[in-house]
């Protein structure tokens, strides 16, 4: 395990909250939106109505509010986006970050302390819509964490260099027609090198690119510790 790993991993022996805190561990379930999830044939969730009614069946059946999941999870979910296709040919298909499915209007909480590296509406169609990217020093490792599909309000009056501690609110979750049309969720990404972007930085990837992303961008559940 390299510094940041460690560093990430050491930050706290306890689960960290990432959404509303009243909202306790035990309302969150494990979500699977992967190819290999057969339950999926009768969904088209490219749809954000129909992948919201699985989502609906999934926290129902496990008595949830979150769903959550989706590092480095192949999904179809891009397969109707023209910038995540080639000739109808899905070849940015696997995700960098976890999601996690709930309420529009829910709020999104700060894990680790941190300051506004930069933020941007992603208005294209499969984008993050609102998105805040905050910058984070650990341990002498410099690194970022991606919050995307998030309000309007949220970025409104933001300014870069802002300043957010550890379970402060950063934002709430935006509406379909707000995250450009996906059903209600936060995709959070940690990334080592933002290679010149701001604002935003690719959360899927092709296959063949999956040996670079999943060193950049490690799994966020070695910091929050949720599953």
């Amino acid at each position: 395990m390299d510094a940041l790993l460690t560093a990430l991993s050491n930050f706290s022996a306890s689960p960290i909250p990432i959404l509303d805190g009243a909202l306790s561990f035990s309302e969150y379930t494990p979500l699977d939106l992967s190819m290999a999830n057969t339950e999926l044939k009768g969904y088209d969730i490219t749809d954000y109505r129909s992948c919201q009614s699985y989502i609906d069946l999934v926290l129902d059946r496990q008595q949830a509010s979150v769903a959550f999941g989706g590092y480095l999870e192949k999904r179809n979910l891009y397969s109707q986006t023209a910038s995540f296709t080639s000739n109808g040919v899905p070849i940015r298909n696997i995700h960098l970050g976890i999601d996690y499915w709930c309420e529009a209007g829910t709020q999104v909480l700060v894990p680790i302390s941190g300051r506004v590296h930069s933020f941007k509406n992603n208005k294209s169609i499969g984008d993050y819509g609102p998105t805040i990217i905050l910058e984070h020093h650990l341990e002498g490792n410099i690194f970022y964490s991606l919050y995307g599909h998030l309000s309007e309000a949220s970025i409104d009056g933001l300014a870069i260099g802002d300043s957010f501690q550890k379970g402060e609110v950063l934002a709430t979750l935006g509406t379909p027609e707000i995250n450009v049309n996906y059903a209600p969720h936060l995709h959070l990404q940690l990334i080592r090198d933002l290679e010149g972007n701001k604002g935003d930085y690719p959360g899927v990837c092709a296959l063949d690119n999956v040996p670079f992303y999943a060193k950049n961008c490690p799994d966020p559940n070695i910091l929050l510790k949720i599953f």
